[in-house]
């Protein structure tokens, strides 16, 4: 018994510890001491090891050649064969199961055993892990911090440890060892050598989806039907949602009651702002309701370019409508799969209130003080448009700003100009 309860023990700690099952410990601890006994010069290569799965018991067993002629391992005599046969005769050359004192098997094949135990057992870990989680790619997981190596952390879930790579990590983010921690599961590796890794993601527009999914009801029951997401991690997110139940408000399921649903997603993704649009089918509304809060006079699906929709804003929403450095567009067309291009209308007002507009809207589009933007309008540079027209070199010596905030403006004015014209479209795919 003290032998069954030393086994008993150890079968107990692997699956509390590890998470794996009894029968695979079994399996792997009977595997291992027959790969081991193998190298015993007395056993023959037949041998099998058993292990009751009531009492736990170690059964060996080989399989050997009755004969009075031939001696040495993998035979036995006559004699000795038959008390074995129980009392009934054998042949010459026949060949019986007999069970073997585990203690045959030696201290070398014992110690191999207990290397080849724990080898086999991590092989199970690894399978379990891979077969719990490849069916749950898109599902979300709560775990703890476990690890942070340089970008990447390591989050324990259960009993497994995951990595959630720099790049799926919110940048504004920053976590300690131990704190709680939500994450998607993006996709799970199997490698030969290291074994199944899972992955997970913070920054993938699913994650999005999976919290509204979990926190509201008409989504998870299939009343309200997600239908695209857009973000830039951090910072924003577009939602676009419908539903063929004409008594339910798809917009007004997701924000709850005083903004209580969107609340509890944005406070989980630390502040990121959340655009809730109802989808629709005309795309000309669908970017009227994408582009909001900003007023649009015209807008219009262009004859020529494919999948283009050109937007008409007054002076005074033009900078509500591309968002600070272009992001309300891009995610415009990211959600709606069209590119938008945004034009100012022809301005009525006069010199003076178009320029103090074009100040305050290049003050929040790149994040610099009026007293910035100012010296920009002086130096002519009014709009995107005209700083992206600009040569480098002569925007930095004209603008009136010090050389690294003018290196800024001018890359982000490139980058705007590019995106509304048209000419992001590349890099959209890239991202």
């Amino acid at each position: 018994m003290a032998m069954n309860n030393q086994l008993l023990a150890v079968v107990q700690h692997i699956e509390n510890e590890r998470g794996v099952s009894r029968e695979i410990v079994l399996t792997a601890i009977e595997a291992a001491i027959q790969q081991a006994a193998k190298k015993n010069a007395n056993v023959t290569n037949d041998v099998k090891v058993v292990i009751d799965r009531k009492d736990l018991s170690l059964h060996v067993y080989d399989k050997l050649v009755c004969s009075d002629e031939d001696t040495g391992p993998g035979f036995i005599p006559l004699a000795t064969a038959a008390r074995y046969n129980h009392g009934n005769p054998v042949k010459e050359g026949q060949t019986i199961t007999i069970e073997m004192p585990a203690s045959r098997l030696g201290r070398i094949a014992a110690q191999t055993s207990r290397q080849l135990i724990m080898q086999k057992i991590r092989d199970a870990e690894r399978s379990n892990v891979f077969s719990e989680y490849k069916d749950r790619v898109g599902d979300i997981v709560s775990g703890t911090v476990s690890a942070i190596s340089r970008r990447d952390t390591y989050v324990t879930v259960g009993k497994t440890e995951m990595l959630l790579p720099g790049k799926e990590r919110i940048p504004t983010e920053n976590y300690q060892v131990g704190d709680p921690i939500k994450a998607i599961i993006k996709r799970v590796e199997q490698d030969p050598a290291k074994g199944p890794s899972v992955i997970l993601s913070r920054t993938d527009p699913k994650f999005v989806e999976a919290l509204f999914r979990l926190e509201v009801s008409e989504i998870a029951d299939g009343v309200v039907e997600i239908m695209g997401v857009s973000r830039d991690p951090g910072y924003r997110a577009k939602l676009a949602v419908r539903t063929s139940n004409e008594n339910v408000d798809p917009v007004g399921a997701c924000v709850g009651q005083r903004g209580s649903r969107v609340r509890t997603i944005v406070d989980e993704l630390n502040g990121e702002k959340i655009d809730i649009v109802r989808w629709n089918e005309d795309i000309r509304q669908y970017v009227v309701g994408a582009l909001a809060p900003a007023r649009l006079e015209s807008i219009e699906v262009d004859p020529v370019e494919p999948n283009t929709v050109h937007v008409v804003v007054a002076s005074d929403q033009y900078s509500l409508a591309i968002g600070k450095r272009g992001q309300n567009v891009k995610l415009t067309s990211k959600l709606t799969g069209w590119h938008v291009e945004v034009k100012r209308s022809m301005a009525t007002a006069s010199f003076e209130d178009q320029k103090a507009e074009a100040i305050k809207e290049l003050a929040e589009m790149f994040s610099v003080s009026i007293a910035a933007a100012t010296k920009m309008a002086d130096a002519g540079f009014l709009d995107v448009e005209g700083i992206a027209d600009a040569d480098e070199a002569s925007f930095i010596a004209s603008s009136g700003l010090d050389e690294v905030q003018a290196k800024g403006v001018y890359a982000a004015a490139k980058a705007v100009a590019a995106l509304t014209s048209g000419k992001a479209e590349a890099d959209a795919e890239e991202e």
